[in-house]
C-alpha cells in the first residue's frame, strides 16, 4: 500500500466521523456550493428563457427585418404602398440564411359597440403569412383561413381586446377605418372572430387584429400588387444586424430596412441589463462558494496538522499532501454540485411544465417566468465551478508547505 493511498484512505474515513470539529463547516461548504449552483442554474435558465421568449414574440408580430418605404413614417400604419413585384420576393435568393418573407399592410381603426369603443391596428395578411408563429398563443378557436379564391371576414383578435369589448368566439363586430380626408365618411367593415390569442405582450395584444389583406387594399384603393411592407425572417437571430445590412444593400434605394432590435431598441437594451445581472449573480455565487470551500479546506488542514507533520517525516512531499487535500475539496464540491443540480433542475422543470411563478406582462412582457434548458450551459456551469474553485483553492493549500514536521508533531 503506497503513501498516497494511505493518506486518501485516512482522510476519507475521517469525513465520516460525526464528532469531527470540521464536520459542521464541511456541511456548510457543501450547502453553499449547492445553493450557488441552484441560483446560477435558475438565473441563467430564466434569463436566457426571458430573452428567447421576448425575441420570439416580437419576431412573431414583426418578422426579424422589416422592409418599408424610405420616408418619414415612424408609425405602424402603412401609408405609402410598395410594389409587391420585387426581385427578392417571394424568395430572397441574393442573401443567404433568409428563412421566409411575407407581405402585409397595417391600418388603424376603431371598434365600436353600443357601450364602448377601442382603437386597434388591423394587420392585413395574405396566403404567404406565417400564421404558425402565432399558433402557440392561440387560446380559443382557430387561425383565420386566408385563400386566393375569395376574401373573407374572419379575424384573429387578442384576449385582451376581447375582454375589453366583451366579445366571445363567433361574435361579429364593425370596425371604422378613417380615410385620409377627415371630411369623408369612414370605411365600415364587419368581421367575425374565429380565433382569440394571448401573447402576454401587452404592447401587441392591446392593438393587433389579424385578417385578410384585401380588405385594406380595397379601402386604401391599392391594387392587388401593392402592400405596406415586407417582413423578413432570418435563420440565426444572432446574425440579424449583419443580415439587415446585407438586405439593405440588395434592395432598392427607395426602400428602407429596419431590424426589430432597432425598432424595439428599448426592449433589447433592457434585455442586455438582465444579461449583466446574470453575470453578476454567477460571480457572487462563485465567490460565496469559494469562500466557504476555502474555509473548509483550511479547517481540514489545521485539524490535521499533526498528521501532516508525521507524513512529512515519513517522506511525503508538499505537492503530494496538497493534492490529497484538494482531492477532498473536490469531493465536497462535487457533492454540493450533485445536490444543487438535482434541486435546481427540479425547480426549473416544475416551472417549465406548470408555470408556477407568474410575472406581470406589463413589466416583463411575459405572463410567467420562461425557462430555457440546454445541456451546454448546465455542463459549462458545473465544470466552470469546479475549475474556478479548485484553482483558487491552490492558494490556501499552500499553507501545507509552511508546516514544519517537528513543530507539527508536537501540535495539539
Amino acid at each position: 500500500m503506497n503513501l498516497s493511498y494511505f493518506i486518501a484512505k485516512r482522510l476519507t474515513s475521517e469525513k465520516k466521523e460525526k464528532t469531527s470539529i470540521s464536520s459542521p463547516i464541511l456541511t456548510i461548504a457543501v450547502i453553499a456550493i449547492a445553493l450557488g449552483i441552484i441560483m446560477m442554474l435558475v438565473s441563467v435558465a430564466t434569463g436566457i428563457g426571458l430573452r428567447e421568449k421576448i425575441r420570439e414574440k416580437i419576431s412573431a408580430f414583426n418578422g426579424h427585418i422589416i422592409i418599408s418605404n424610405f420616408d418619414n413614417n415612424q408609425s405602424e400604419v402603412s401609408l405609402t404602398p410598395i410594389d409587391k413585384n420585387q426581385d427578392f420576393y417571394p424568395h430572397f435568393s441574393s442573401v443567404n440564411d433568409i428563412n421566409h418573407i411575407q407581405a402585409v399592410i397595417t391600418k388603424a381603426g376603431v371598434i365600436r359597440t353600443e357601450t364602448t369603443f377601442e382603437g386597434i391596428l388591423f394587420k392585413g395578411v395574405g396566403t404567404d403569412y406565417r400564421f404558425k408563429n402565432l399558433e402557440e398563443y392561440l387560446v380559443q378557436g382557430r387561425i383565420p383561413i386566408v385563400t386566393e379564391e375569395r376574401e373573407n371576414a374572419e379575424v384573429l383578435i387578442s384576449e385582451y381586446l376581447a375582454k375589453r369589448m366583451e366579445f366571445k368566439l363567433g361574435d361579429k363586430f364593425t370596425t371604422h377605418f378613417l380615410k385620409d380626408d377627415p371630411n369623408e365618411r369612414p370605411n365600415l367593415r364587419q368581421f367575425e372572430i374565429v380565433g382569440i390569442y394571448n401573447s402576454g405582450f401587452q404592447e401587441f395584444d392591446a392593438n393587433f387584429i389579424f385578417g385578410d389583406i384585401r380588405h385594406l387594399q380595397r379601402m386604401n384603393r391599392w391594387s392587388a400588387n401593392q402592400i405596406g411592407n415586407f417582413e423578413v425572417f432570418v435563420q440565426d437571430f444572432e446574425k440579424i444586424q449583419q443580415k439587415g445590412k446585407e438586405i439593405h444593400s440588395q434592395t432598392s434605394p427607395t426602400l428602407d430596412t429596419q431590424t426589430i432590435v432597432e425598432k424595439y431598441n428599448h426592449i433589447f437594451e433592457w434585455l442586455k441589463i438582465t444579461d449583466s445581472n446574470i453575470y453578476l449573480i454567477i460571480g457572487l455565487m462563485l465567490l460565496v462558494g469559494i469562500i466557504n470551500i476555502a474555509v473548509a479546506l483550511l479547517v481540514m488542514i489545521l485539524e490535521r496538522t499533526q498528521m501532516i507533520g508525521i507524513l512529512k517525516a515519513m517522506g511525503a512531499n508538499n505537492w503530494m499532501l496538497r493534492k490529497i487535500f484538494l482531492h477532498n475539496a473536490f469531493y465536497l464540491i462535487t457533492r454540493g454540485l450533485l445536490w444543487g443540480n438535482l434541486i435546481g433542475l427540479g425547480i426549473l422543470l416544475i416551472q417549465k411544465h406548470f408555470g408556477v411563478v407568474k410575472l406581470n406582462p406589463e413589466s416583463y412582457y411575459v405572463n410567467q417566468a420562461p425557462v430555457y434548458l440546454n445541456w451546454e450551459y448546465i455542463v459549462a456551469l458545473n465544470i466552470g465551478t469546479i475549475i474556478v474553485c479548485l484553482t483558487v483553492l491552490l492558494i490556501p493549500s499552500y499553507i501545507i508547505t509552511k508546516i514544519s514536521p517537528v513543530k507539527a508533531i508536537r501540535f495539539e
